[in-house]
């Protein structure tokens, strides 16, 4: 389960969760889903199951610490409250939509477990571990490769196996890792496309824009996302739009002009 260690203000209440302010408040409702996945993943969810606390949206996301469920799904009461960061108009209390759990934290992860180690593991084309964390054998790694973690990423609540639970609980513990550096070098080759492009942009962007021509790189959250449905653009008929690279015509009017 994702929270944001990081101060991030929403209505103006500051939804950051670091594994700091868990391990203060021990127990608290995991509220705010607004996924319809997830929001059934902690539907399915029993009094002991175990949760990986994680570190999401910042510099360096993974896993801090440990938890578990200590209360199975109730209706998530903030979505009625309109001056919540995570308020839907569209959910009724006599017929909720958004459900949480109660977790109970257990335990700090001893040694960080970052996503790029993670990533890096499921990137190897190796079954056998490095020499620094090789005590989670061939079967460790195969675990850490299944993870939806690293093969999706977005959802804030993921299903983790009683066994990949085992190998990140012992991977806090040990450790081994923290001289190793990860991440995919950049080779000069593959910059040059991407700097054509920058270079094609800029040449394109009006220099009247509020940017003043320059690139603008959007972050995303990777959390998850909401279930939104996007609107709907109107279709052209094929025929109202000519062959190669011409406009489409102009519908000329059913009214016949008066002439003077």
């Amino acid at each position: 389960m994702k929270a944001e260690p990081d101060s991030r203000v929403v209505k103006g209440k500051d939804v950051k969760f670091s594994v700091d302010d868990f391990e203060a408040a021990r127990t608290t409702p995991w509220e705010g889903v607004r996924n319809f996945e997830a929001r059934n993943l902690m539907k399915e969810m029993s009094i002991g199951d175990k949760i990986i606390f994680y570190h999401s949206n910042c510099k360096n996301p993974g896993i801090a610490g440990f938890a578990e469920v200590s209360k199975e799904a109730y209706p998530d009461y903030t979505a009625w409250d309109s001056s919540h960061p995570y308020f839907d108009p569209k959910t009724k209390q006599d017929d909720p939509k958004w459900f949480m759990i109660d977790a109970t934290f257990l335990s700090r992860a001893e040694h960080f477990v970052p996503l790029s180690l993670l990533r890096h593991i499921a990137d190897s084309a190796d079954s056998d571990a490095p020499d620094e964390f090789a005590y989670i054998g061939t079967d460790g790694m195969k675990a850490v490769k299944a993870m939806p973690l690293v093969t999706r990423g977005r959802l804030s609540v993921q299903r983790v196996s009683q066994e990949c639970w085992g190998i990140i609980q012992m991977m806090s513990e040990k450790g081994g890792w923290e001289e190793m550096t990860f991440g995919k070098k950049k080779s000069s080759t593959s910059k040059r496309p991407r700097q054509a492009a920058i270079k094609n942009s800029r040449a394109k962007t009006n220099s009247t824009d509020d940017n003043g021509g320059n690139e603008v790189e959007a972050k995303v959250d990777a959390s998850e996302e909401p279930d939104v449905k996007p609107k709907k653009g109107k279709k052209r008929k094929a025929s109202e739009v000519d062959a190669g690279t011409q406009e489409a015509p102009r519908r000329r009017s059913v009214r016949t002009k008066k002439e003077d």
